[in-house]
């Protein structure tokens, strides 16, 4: 072989095996001969299929492997229709800040060629420039309360200070909201915040105090939580994920389960069942969840299971790539094109007919597929463990196994083809561990899970997440079944 490469490694095994086969038709090869040749060529085979997985590169397109960790996709900036403008917002709900508008005339006096007086003559029309600016206002309210002497009874008597006035010198909801939009949104670092803070107002504000104001907010959330919780439990389908966050050097995860415009993130030291036991959301719940296939989750049988397409199609294209099986175009294909046809359907949904054929189709692809892959050999006596697998035979069985979850989407209208909803509304959670590196304290870990997820469903209403936060620090945090 000249070259080693997927095509040369192939026909170069394909053509040994047909001179053997050719051999054993003439009788050139003892039968003791064959039965060892053929056991070498299997097990042959699936070192190939194996070794030529692990040499080929995994991306963002063939894999679930986060953009962050792949090489830079030079096409993806330019992007035709995408404009990066997120969700519309709800103008109405976002009327934060007070706009001081005012408009001067600039008057013709005289004739800038002739010099004739124009004080007389009418304006045919105008023009008009517009320069908008902002200007910082710090409000400093003083309460003084009176103290008197009683005639009568020779007592002293105060007079009483506004609820919102605990001691000698307060913040009031405006700034704690500015603070912990930056914190928790905007994810700036505390030290930067403090010395904006401090440009602004003049006053320097001790870091300890800002991170109170988030803790406030954590506990003012508390009943918006469980709230969130029972609404979730009354959904039909909820998809979920979960992706790691480093808490005090050691890994945790954040657990988000999503359904509406309601996002629910939780944090827990483990990833698998002890976690699902522990937030008790899942084991509570109904319907169908929308999962990426975390074996953790198929042990709750009471529920529902539904597959995400997005990560199938990119193991698929992986496999296509790796070794161009027929079997994983086809399926690709098939579940684009019945994604495409659900979502231009009415019901959203395929109808009986639809599904009768698409599960036809889909059998005959594992069908097919089957004898597409290399056999397995034959496990030896007494070895415990597993038989090692190539990634196609593991993606064939998960289509095979898991074929009423992966086509769930074409029965079920409120199933998704995607788990993209839970994704993405991890994904910033990502972007606050890249920034800050980790939390040095797991109790402003679980308020950063609780703030963000309060913010994030406020946003998905189009609401400002300085309205947000000042309602919940007023004690009026928006309700999550409606305004």
């Amino acid at each position: 072989m000249a070259t080693l490469d997927k095509a040369s490694v192939r026909s170069e095994v394909s053509r040994l095996k047909a001179d053997f086969e050719n051999l054993c038709a003439e009788g050139k090869i003892t039968g003791e001969s064959q039965a060892n040749m053929s056991s070498l060529f299997m097990v042959v085979e699936l070192i190939l299929a194996i070794f030529l997985e692990r040499t080929t590169k995994k991306d963002t397109t063939n894999s679930s492997k986060p953009s962050s960790q792949t090489e830079k996709d030079e096409s993806a900036l330019n992007h035709a229709g995408s404009n990066g403008k997120g969700k519309p917002e709800n103008k109405a709900a976002a009327l934060t800040s007070l706009t001081v508008e005012s408009v001067a005339v600039s008057k013709v006096a005289t004739c800038d060629i002739c010099g004739e007086d124009l004080t007389g003559v009418p304006c045919v029309h105008s023009e008009r420039p517009t320069k908008i600016d902002i200007v910082f206002e710090k409000v400093v309210e003083h309460v003084d309360a009176e103290i008197k002497q009683c005639p009568i009874c020779d007592a002293t008597v105060k007079g009483r200070f506004p609820a919102d006035l605990h001691g000698p010198l307060q913040y009031g909801d405006g700034l704690k909201a500015f603070v912990i939009n930056l914190l928790v949104c905007q994810m700036v670092a505390l030290n930067r915040v403090q010395k904006l803070v401090t440009a602004m107002l003049e006053v320097v504000i001790a870091e300890a105090t800002l991170l109170k104001f988030v803790l406030r907010l954590h506990l003012v959330l508390a009943s918006w939580e469980t709230q969130a919780i029972e609404h979730l439990l009354k959904a039909p389908a909820l998809p979920m994920d979960e992706t790691s966050l480093r808490v005090d050097r050691k890994n945790q995860w954040i657990h988000v389960y999503s359904a509406g415009d309601i996002t629910l993130k939780l944090l827990h030291r483990k990833r698998g069942k002890e976690a699902i036991e522990s937030i008790n959301l899942i084991p509570r719940y109904g319907g169908i969840i929308i999962h990426d296939c975390w074996s953790s989750y198929f042990a709750y049988q009471h529920c529902g299971h539904g597959l995400c397409g997005s990560h199938l199609l990119r193991e698929l294209t992986f496999i296509v790539d790796v070794h161009d099986y027929r079997w994983a175009k086809q399926m690709k294909r098939l579940l684009q094109q019945t994604c495409i046809t659900v979502s231009k359907s009415t019901d959203k949904k395929l109808t009986e007919t639809e599904r009768v054929n698409l599960q036809k189709r889909y059998r005959a692809i594992l069908t097919r597929g089957q004898k597409e892959l290399p056999a397995l050999p034959p496990k030896p006596s007494g070895k415990r463990g597993k038989l090692a697998k190539s990634d196609a035979h593991n993606l064939w069985e998960r289509f095979k196994v898991h074929e009423t979850a992966i086509l769930l989407f074409a029965k079920e209208p409120h199933v998704a083809f995607t788990n993209n909803r839970a994704e993405q509304d991890l994904r910033m959670a990502k972007v606050k561990q890249k920034v800050s590196g980790c939390f040095r304290a797991e109790e402003y870990a679980h308020a950063y899970c609780r703030i963000s997820s309060y913010l994030q469903t406020m946003a998905n209403r189009g609401y400002n997440p300085l309205i947000a936060i000042q309602l919940a620090l007023a004690g009026n945090a928006l309700t999550v079944g409606g305004e």
